[in-house]
């Protein structure tokens, strides 16, 4: 079964119509099979008690009446009576005869031959000897093919190709009367009829489940991906009109509702970020100038650190909050040049910054915002691990930045807690690491707006002790 299950989720559809119209088909196929089988196995049952009461009835029509010698022959009917005596009789007439009919290869029909002697029992003719059973023609008697053929012609049905052959010895006599009744080939004709009224009732009703499933389906789908590009542009142009029935209609109506209400919170905490960034840089600004007057140097040093820690948490603040809409288009950059640029921003201030190997890789971003995680990437590599190194490759479907430092790490438990806001792994917060804890965390969302991932690991020696840190971002090149 473990083998089974990647081919049964393969074939198993995934989408809603699909799953509804599997689930439908094999609920009309399993209700269809177990009717038909009931179906065919009442005709079977009916089929056989017929043939059964009709060799019964040729059978007592022999035993009361007295046969008299064998009938002369009839030079007509020579080239399809089976050799020896008959008894003329309805359909095939009754054969007499001193030996039993039944041959080596002959199946008993033990059910046949039970109904048999009830029925000539109930009208006081109960046989001291029988033997029911079929046999093809051409193995009974070959001219009986024609007489086959004949006898069906009349009602345009296809020629027996069976024969069910009823012989029983009656009280005190020691010959047999053989009856021999054509088995109609019904059961196929059942099956075809069964086939072609099964394919009949899928192509009615799946067909028109499809139809009201595409009714259904299509209006989600379609809000399926205005969701997606709402959830990418946060544009309102292009709503969908609430169509459908009324319960998608009303999903629709309420979805357009919420994505105004969205975007009237995104505008208000656009402007609101845009008053608060304004009202704080400028008193800002003001203090930077006044700190001037302050003659102790060392404290004018470390009132400008701490107003430039202010003016940064601030930028990553806003920045955070304006990732989500950005105002840049994406351009096709080619990533290994835009990487080597911030790094030698870096070994031009004296940082120690190395470019290790890289790979060129070219798809669409935002170049001002990559820039920007990356920095926060390598200042905060820089800030704990002394030495930072950047390289560029392709892996799959996505180009891969590792950026690699030479600090003490972070515990396990607290890697998947240092992308969020606000959280930050040296806990004294003081003046030589400083940070809001903001910077892994714009850079998390710089990557995921570009349908990428940023992921922390630790980076260990042989002996398994901890190295250093490496910060994975990954962007897809599709």
């Amino acid at each position: 079964m473990r083998h089974l299950a990647p081919v049964l989720s393969w074939l198993w559809p995934r989408s809603l119509r699909g799953q509804v119209l599997l689930a439908i088909a094999l609920t009309l196929f399993l209700a269809q099979g177990i009717g038909a089988l009931l179906l065919y196995r009442a005709q079977h049952e009916r089929l056989e008690a017929a043939l059964i009461h009709t060799a019964a009835f040729r059978l007592a029509g022999a035993l009361r009446d007295d046969p008299g010698p064998p009938p002369p022959p009839d030079r007509a009917d020579d080239d399809h009576r089976p050799p020896g005596p008959f008894l003329r009789g309805r359909g095939l007439r009754i054969e007499r005869t001193t030996a039993s009919p039944l041959a080596a290869g002959d199946l008993r029909r033990a059910e046949d031959e039970t109904e048999l002697h009830e029925v000539l029992a109930e009208q006081d003719l109960a046989p001291a000897r029988l033997v029911v059973f079929r046999r093809a023609i051409a193995d009974d008697a070959p001219s009986l093919a024609r007489l086959a053929r004949r006898a069906l012609r009349h009602d345009r049905q296809p020629a027996p190709d069976a024969v069910l052959v009823a012989a029983i010895q009656p009280q005190g006599s020691g010959q047999w009367l053989v009856a021999r009744v054509f088995v109609p080939p019904a059961e196929r004709a059942l099956l075809v009829t069964l086939f072609a009224q099964t394919l009949f009732i899928y192509a009615a009703l799946v067909g028109a489940m499809w139809l009201l499933l595409r009714r259904i389906t299509q209006p989600l789908a379609a809000l399926t991906i205005r969701l997606e590009r709402f959830a990418e542009t946060r544009d309102r142009a292009g709503q969908l009109a609430a169509e459908g029935p009324d319960d998608v209609a009303r999903l629709i109506a309420a979805h357009n509702a919420m994505e105004d209400r969205i975007a009237l919170l995104l505008d208000e905490k656009d402007v609101m970020l845009g008053a608060i960034g304004h009202d704080l840089k400028t008193p800002l600004a003001a203090l930077r100038v006044r700190i001037e007057s302050v003659e102790d140097e060392a404290e004018r040093a470390r009132m400008a650190a701490t107003i430039e820690d202010i003016t940064r948490t601030l930028d990553d603040i806003l920045s955070l909050a304006r990732v989500g809409r950005p105002s840049d288009p994406e351009e096709r950059t080619e990533l290994s040049a835009l990487v080597l640029s911030v790094v030698e921003e870096y070994e031009d201030m004296g940082e120690a910054v190395d470019l290790g190997e890289t790979a060129r890789v070219a798809l669409m971003l935002r170049p001002t915002w990559i820039r920007r995680a990356l920095r926060n990437l390598i200042g905060n590599a820089l800030r704990y691990g002394r030495r930072a190194t950047v390289s560029v490759g392709r892996e799959g479907a996505a180009a891969v930045i590792r950026i690699r430092d030479e600090g003490p790490g972070i515990p396990e438990a607290q890697i998947a807690r240092m992308l969020e806001p606000f959280t930050r792994g040296d806990p004294s917060r003081n003046s030589e690491t400083g940070g809001a804890g903001l910077g892994l965390t714009l850079a998390r969302a710089i990557a995921e707006q570009h349908g990428g991932t940023l992921a922390l690991a630790n980076l260990r020696g042989a002996d398994g002790a901890v190295e250093g840190l490496e910060a994975v971002l990954r962007l897809p090149l599709g």
